[in-house]
């Protein structure tokens, strides 16, 4: 999954690809570096983000769906909290609804069982404005888990099919270094949800804490947390640097199966 911003102010490409060409042109890049799924972003969600107000939000991305929608092959996610912008990116031609507040909006499960669309559901503490308020957990990764767990409980009420569900533990919503780092040691315990898992390590800040890098410089920490996932049963990784990522991960399916290079 690549990602494009059309934001702004996130925290590692603002303002890059505010520009709807930019950011259709953008798409096609990442689908030709190996992306499956191309996720655009209205909204910050980095910690302490301001709320971006529903018409704006349509503004920025409802655009960039048009321009995408029929020619890239790849598949058309929506990062977004409210159901609106989600209806909104539905009827421009959008695939899918990544949404971090796993069906906070009380319109997004009804919309989502409509239209019969995929919905990554993801684990946030508060919102972004508050999250990263002293994060304490007993237990993170049980913690994680029982939320997701209720969360995909709930899904048939609205009529939400779980085949469509993904689950994402949210690495940086509302975690210390350590929590995230326990989640990634620890992730085959969300396998035990029986949905595919989306891991989001890309460029976060556990990895400046641990690597002594700007955003721009956390590559090789990025790669690594996708392949220890990928072998404890991440499905989707939602990176800035597709082609990287994808040529370590084709690597990694070849030596699981090698006998599909025997001479």
């Amino acid at each position: 999954m690549g990602i494009v911003n059309v934001t702004p102010d996130s925290f590692s490409d603002g303002g890059q690809f505010a520009d709807p060409g930019a950011a259709a042109a953008h798409a096609f890049q990442l689908e030709a570096d190996g992306a499956q799924i191309v996720d655009l972003g209205g909204e910050s969600t980095r910690p302490g983000a301001a709320d971006v107000p529903i018409d704006e939000e349509i503004r920025r991305v409802v655009p960039v769906v048009r321009a995408l929608a029929g020619k890239l092959k790849a598949w058309i996610s929506v990062d977004t909290r409210k159901a609106a912008v989600a209806r909104a990116a539905l009827d421009a031609g959008a695939d899918m609804i990544n949404d971090v507040s796993a069906l906070g909006d009380p319109d997004m499960g009804p919309l989502l069982a409509k239209a019969g669309c995929p919905v990554v559901l993801m684990h946030m503490r508060g919102t972004p404005q508050t999250m990263q308020a002293s994060p304490l957990y007993d237990d993170v990764v049980r913690t994680v888990g029982h939320y997701l767990a209720n969360v995909l409980q709930k899904c048939p009420e609205f009529g939400i099919d779980l085949e469509q569900t993904v689950v994402d533990p949210g690495l940086g919503f509302g975690k210390t270094v350590e929590h995230n780092l326990l989640l990634l040691r620890d992730l085959d315990q969300l396998a035990k949800l029986g949905r595919p898992i989306l891991i989001g390590p890309s460029r976060k800040s556990y990895l400046g804490r641990i690597l002594g890098t700007p955003p721009d410089d956390r590559l090789m920490g990025t790669v690594a947390s996708c392949v220890w996932t990928r072998a404890r049963g991440a499905a989707i990784f939602r990176v800035h640097d597709v082609a990287p990522v994808a040529q370590a991960l084709r690597v990694v399916a070849a030596i699981e199966h090698p006998d599909e290079f025997r001479p």
